[in-house]
C-alpha cells in the first residue's frame, strides 16, 4: 500500500466532504435526493433471514438480564407467580401482534422503519417518529451497557481477585466508582467492534448467544435449587391484593411488559427487511411470548430458591454468580463463564434492539454522511459517553420513569403504521414515492394530518399519568380514572390510534395514496408478486436494478 500524500491526509482530516458517502446508483429516489445503500430497499443478495434466523433473533433479544428480572416488578406490587406468568404471556402476545403486523411491511417491501413511516405520517412528519426512536434507542443502548458492566467486574474478579480491592478515586458526584468505570470502559470497548456487524452477518452471534445464555440461566437455577434443597416458597405465595386494586395492578403490570418491546413494535421492519419471504416473520407471534415467559419463569424459580440460603430474594442473576467467587478456583471459573454468557446476552440485545435501530434512523436523517456502520459508531459514542448512562442509573429515577413511559408515544406510532398498511393502503405501497419529498406521500406540506390527529388524541389523556409516574403524587394530582387509564397506556394508544386513523382515512381519504397494486420501481411499473413457500425467495422480482427491486422488464414470480 502506498503512502497517503500529506495533502490528501490533510484534506481528509479537515474537509467534511471527504466523509461523504457515494450516492447510491439506481436508487429509487429522485436525483436531487441523497440516499445510500443502507436506506434503499434491501438487495436480493442480502435477503438472507429465514424463519430460524428470526426465531434466533427473538431468542437473543429476550434472553437478557431485564427479562430475567421482569417478574420481580410483578411480585413486588403484591401479585404472585400465578399472576406473573399469565401477565407475561398476555402482555407479550399483545405486543407480538403489533410486531407481526409491522414486521410484515419490512418483509414484503424490504425497506427500514424510517422509510416505511413516510407512507402513514408523510415525508416530513416522519422525522418526528425517526428522531424520537433514535434518541430512545441511544439512551437504552447506554443504559444496557452500564448494567452489563457488572459482567466485566465479575469476570475480572474471577480472573484476579485483587480487582475487587481497587480503591475508589472518583467523587460521589460521579455516580460511579473507579472499579465501575474501568469495567464500564472495558464493556464498551469490547462491545464496539461487535456493534459494527452488519445485520446480514448477525446469524453467528444469534447462535452463540442462543447457546451461551440459556446454559448460564439453567445452570444458575440448578445451583440455587440444589443449594436451597428445593424451589423455595414463591410458589406457595398468593396475591396480597384483591378487588379493583387487583385488576388495575394486573393491567399495570401487563402494560409494563408490553412497554419493554414497544420500541421494536415500531421499528421491527429494520430487521424483517432482510427476510427471504414475508411468511417467515410470522413466527414472532408465538415465539416471542413463549421465550420471554420461559426466561421470566426461570427467574422466578431461581429467585425463590435464593431466599432459602440468602435470607432475601435475589432478582439479579449476576448477584448470584458473584456468590460463586467465594467458592475457590472452581467457583471463580464457573463465575467467569457465567458472567461471560450474560455479557454476550447483554451485547446481543444491545445490537439487535438498540444499536442497529439507532443506526437505521441516523442513516435516513443524514443519508449523505451516515450508513449503518457509521451510525452504529456514532450511537455508541453518544450513548456510551455523551449521555453518561451510569449517572442516569445512579441519580435520575424520574428520567428512567419517563423513558419507561415512552410507550405512551410509541403505541400510537405502531398502531398508525399497522392500520395504514393493512386497512387503509390494503398492503399496496408506491415504494419510490417513499423516497420522494414531492411524491404521493407528501400529503399537506409533507404531513399527514390524519396521522397527527390519530397520534395526539390517544397521547393527550395519557400525559397526566406520565407526569405522575415521573414526578410522584406530591407534584401531580390527578383522579383515579386518569391514573387507571395510564396503567395500560401502550394498549390504549395502539388500539385508539388504529380506530382513529382508519376512520379518518375512510371518511376523508387521501385518494392519491390509494393504489390497486404495489409500485416497485421509478418508472411506475406494477409488479404482482405471490407468496410461495416459507423461506423461499418470494415477493421478489428479478432485474438489473442494484436495489434489488424489479425493473420494467421484470416478470412476476
Amino acid at each position: 500500500m502506498g503512502k497517503i500524500p500529506t495533502a490528501e491526509l490533510r484534506r481528509r482530516l479537515t474537509s467534511l466532504y471527504s466523509w461523504e458517502l457515494p450516492k447510491q446508483t439506481g436508487a429509487l429516489s429522485p436525483t436531487r435526493v441523497w440516499t445510500n445503500r443502507d436506506m434503499d430497499p434491501t438487495p436480493i443478495e442480502d435477503q438472507t433471514w429465514n424463519t430460524w434466523s428470526i426465531l434466533a433473533y427473538w431468542a437473543t433479544d429476550t434472553i437478557n438480564l431485564a427479562t430475567w428480572q421482569t417478574a420481580s416488578a410483578i411480585l413486588a406490587v403484591g401479585l404472585s407467580w400465578r399472576e406473573a406468568i399469565p401477565i407475561m404471556v398476555v402482555g407479550n402476545f399483545c405486543v407480538a401482534v403489533a410486531l407481526v403486523l409491522n414486521g410484515a411491511i419490512g418483509a414484503k417491501i424490504h425497506v427500514p422503519f424510517s422509510v416505511i413511516v413516510t407512507s402513514s405520517f408523510g415525508y416530513y412528519l416522519r422525522y418526528f417518529c425517526i428522531v424520537s426512536r433514535a434518541v430512545l434507542a441511544m439512551f437504552w443502548l447506554g443504559i444496557q451497557g452500564a448494567n452489563g458492566a457488572q459482567c466485566i467486574t465479575i469476570m475480572l474478579r474471577a480472573w484476579a481477585p485483587s480487582y475487587n480491592d481497587i480503591p475508589n478515586r472518583l467523587p460521589e458526584s460521579a455516580g460511579i466508582t473507579t472499579q465501575g468505570m474501568i469495567s464500564y470502559f472495558l464493556f464498551w470497548i469490547i462491545q464496539l467492534p461487535l456493534l459494527l456487524i452488519h445485520p446480514t452477518k448477525l446469524r453467528p452471534l444469534f447462535w452463540i448467544k442462543l447457546t451461551a445464555a440459556p446454559v448460564a440461566a439453567i445452570a444458575t437455577m440448578g445451583w440455587c435449587i440444589g443449594k436451597a434443597g428445593g424451589g423455595g416458597d414463591i410458589f406457595a405465595l398468593r396475591a396480597t391484593v384483591s378487588g379493583p386494586q387487583y385488576t388495575w395492578l394486573w393491567l399495570s403490570c401487563m402494560s409494563s411488559v408490553t412497554g419493554n418491546w414497544s420500541t421494536l413494535a415500531v421499528n421491527i421492519p429494520d430487521f424483517t427487511r432482510y427476510a427471504k419471504s414475508a411468511n417467515g416473520q410470522y413466527i414472532q407471534l408465538p415465539a416471542m411470548p413463549i421465550i420471554f415467559t420461559v426466561c421470566g419463569a426461570l427467574g422466578i424459580v431461581t429467585t425463590s430458591a435464593s431466599k432459602v440460603f440468602n435470607g432475601d430474594y435475589i432478582w439479579n442473576p449476576l448477584e448470584i454468580v458473584a456468590i460463586w467467587l467465594d467458592y475457590g478456583s472452581g467457583g471463580r471459573c464457573a463465575a467467569f463463564f457465567a458472567a461471560l454468557a450474560w455479557y454476550v446476552a447483554q451485547v446481543g440485545t444491545n445490537i439487535t434492539a438498540n444499536s442497529i435501530s439507532a443506526a437505521n434512523d441516523l442513516t435516513v436523517l443524514f443519508p449523505r454522511w451516515i450508513n449503518i456502520k457509521r451510525g452504529c459508531m456514532i450511537a455508541a459514542v453518544i450513548a456510551g459517553w455523551v449521555l453518561v448512562p451510569w449517572k442516569i442509573l445512579s441519580s435520575a429515577q424520574t428520567f428512567l420513569a419517563f423513558m419507561g413511559g415512552y410507550a405512551v408515544f410509541l403505541g400510537p406510532m405502531a398502531g398508525i403504521m399497522a392500520s395504514d398498511y393493512w386497512l387503509v393502503k390494503k398492503k399496496h405501497v408506491d415504494i419510490p414515492s417513499l423516497y420522494n419529498p414531492d411524491g404521493r406521500y407528501r400529503y399537506v406540506g409533507g404531513c399527514n394530518w390524519r396521522a397527527a390527529v390519530a397520534f395526539i388524541v390517544p397521547v393527550a389523556p395519557l400525559l397526566p399519568g406520565l407526569g405522575l409516574s415521573i414526578s410522584g403524587p406530591d407534584a401531580v394530582k390527578i383522579n383515579d380514572g386518569v391514573t387507571h387509564l395510564y396503567t395500560f397506556n401502550w394498549l390504549f394508544g395502539f388500539v385508539t390510534s388504529i380506530t382513529l386513523y382508519t376512520g379518518l382515512s375512510f371518511a376523508v381519504p387521501a385518494k392519491e395514496t390509494l393504489l390497486k397494486n404495489t409500485v416497485w420501481d421509478l418508472d411506475g411499473t406494477i409488479i404482482e408478486s405471490r407468496v410461495q413457500g416459507d423461506d423461499i425467495g418470494a415477493e421478489k422480482a428479478f432485474g438489473t436494478n442494484s436495489s434489488g427491486i424489479g425493473a420494467a422488464d421484470t416478470k412476476p414470480l
